[in-house]
């Protein structure tokens, strides 16, 4: 039934598995590569920069199980804030899908900034003579337009999602036939020396740093799992979509990594006033087929970095939506377009909160936003996603899972390991930005606005757990329609403030 409507929240399923795929793949790829590779180059000292994109693609694929998991099991509208509030709930509340939220107002946007800045700098190769001020307006401009595009029916945004994936398809292509058709072996597998011993302090200080890179290249994978309630069979289409985007963009980024080291010699990339290191696919192309060549396919990156842009505050809008609906958040962001059936007030906050961490990052570093973002999101999403899935099946043993993790529980140790050493990076190797300074603080006012939101709403510390069941009790995922006939939330209890679950 293409045009089933999710009567819990009043979305349509009209989203299938290719339109989810294009979307997960827009979302990840986008001009998020293209800048990045320098950075990746000068992590490792070399071109053994490649390690970085394959460590990336396992705690990616890792990561990517324990949401396939939960997104066909729990196709809601938010994504995590659904798979949060339905493990912890016995415990804590509805503390910790609050601060997901509250986190993920944060770091989805900021993401997204990174697209804005990476659109600018490449406008950089076109424009040579912008101005810092010229560009800030730029990037401002650019957002505004991605707001007012994302002003639409999701039917309507399905079909440009698919226009936008077949941009970035053509310019990821482009690039790596380009580099291909120039490719010199010496100069992609010449390595310095002690490039890849392992029993150096170095090497793994440059792993943990592209480690950090590679998976900021690869997020976006989840982007179908926020649209839960919007997804034809999400018991089938979610993980699908999740799997198929990551091997795919796994396989374009080393053809695209490969290629470009392959016909701009490395440390060009270190060079900041070589145009290799702010414009590293342009280099490739004008060495490759010439200056006009070069200059046609960087529109194309610049469309691609809008589709990035677009596809992610697309799913990342649709969070605090579903958790004021619940009333696990604010209240007023539980409101949809009234015509164009989208939420608002989580659209227009995530593109403020994306304005200000793109001026953010033009002024200091990309590094630094890349850290900020991947610190507040390991806290409250990674680590506490792959908790969630053991929880739930001791908690919900019953619960319909279309898809249930290969190898359990080999792929959430491997995903808990690596987010840990992202983590453990951020906090040795950000001398002057301290990013976990600032996502700790930053959880740490989630914890105090939780308390005053809790206790104006009379909920769990101030009031009795409400324990919510609607995905083990309803109609089953691939509806995800939840049964019950007590009210707009299905099946719901309560216990104690003090005890119990």
């Amino acid at each position: 039934m293409p045009e089933l409507l999710d009567e819990r929240v009043g979305f349509v399923r009209r989203i299938g598995l290719f339109q989810a795929t294009a979307i997960n793949m827009s979302q990840m790829c986008g001009i998020g590569p293209f800048v990045t590779i320098p950075l990746m180059v000068a992590a490792f000292g070399g071109p053994q920069a490649v390690t970085g994109f394959l460590a990336g693609a396992v705690l990616a694929l890792a990561d990517g199980l324990v949401w396939a998991e939960l997104g066909a099991s729990l196709p809601g509208a938010g994504g995590s804030y659904v798979y949060l509030r339905q493990a912890f709930q016995y415990r804590t509340g509805k503390l910790m899908p609050f601060l997901f939220v509250w986190t993920a107002m944060l770091f989805i946007p900021l993401g997204m900034s990174t697209g804005v800045i990476g659109f600018v700098q490449y406008l950089g190769y076109l424009w040579p003579d912008m101005t810092p001020g010229q560009g800030d307006l730029v990037g401002l401009v650019v957002t505004a337009g991605i707001l007012a595009l994302l002003w639409r029916r999701v039917e309507n945004i399905a079909r440009l999602t698919v226009v936008l994936w077949t941009v970035m398809i053509a310019s990821v292509a482009l690039v790596i036939t380009a580099a291909f058709t120039h490719f010199s072996p010496e100069r992609a597998f010449t390595y310095p020396a002690h490039a890849f011993e392992v029993t150096s302090g170095h090497f793994w200080t440059g792993f943990a740093a592209g480690l950090t890179i590679g998976i900021y290249d690869y997020l976006g994978y989840n982007t179908v799992a926020y649209m839960g309630a919007e997804i034809r069979q999400p018991g089938h289409t979610i993980p699908r979509a999740v799997l198929i985007s990551i091997t795919g963009i796994m396989t374009i980024y080393l053809l695209l990594q490969i290629g470009t080291l392959g016909v701009v010699d490395w440390k060009d990339m270190l060079d900041p006033t070589s145009t290799a290191s702010s414009s590293v696919a342009s280099a490739v192309l004008e060495r490759a087929w010439g200056k006009g060549a070069a200059g046609t396919v960087t529109v194309l990156i610049l469309v691609t970095a809008v589709a990035s842009v677009f596809t992610g505050l697309l799913g990342g809008s649709r969070v605090p939506y579903d958790a004021a609906r619940d009333r696990v958040f604010f209240r007023p962001y539980g409101t949809l377009h009234p015509r164009h059936r989208f939420p608002v007030l989580g659209l227009l906050t995530m593109g403020a909160v994306m304005a200000a961490g793109f001026l953010l990052g033009r002024h200091t570093d990309l590094a630094t936003i890349i850290q900020l973002l991947t610190t507040v999101m390991v806290i409250v999403q990674s680590l506490a996603q792959i908790a969630a899935v053991t929880v739930l099946r001791r908690r919900q043993p019953g619960l319909r899972r279309p898809y249930r993790m290969w190898l359990y529980p080999l792929p959430s140790l491997v995903g808990l390991v690596g987010w840990l050493v992202i983590y453990g990076y951020a906090d040795a190797n950000s001398p002057g930005r301290h990013p976990v300074e600032w996502s700790l603080a930053w959880v740490g006012a989630g914890v105090v606005a939780f308390l005053a939101w809790a206790r104006h709403e009379k909920e769990w510390p101030f009031g009795p757990k409400r324990i919510s069941e609607e995905y083990l009790h309803g109609a089953g995922p691939d509806t995800g329609r939840p049964g019950g006939d007590e009210g707009e939330r299905g099946i719901e209890g309560t216990v104690g403030a003090a005890g119990g679950s």
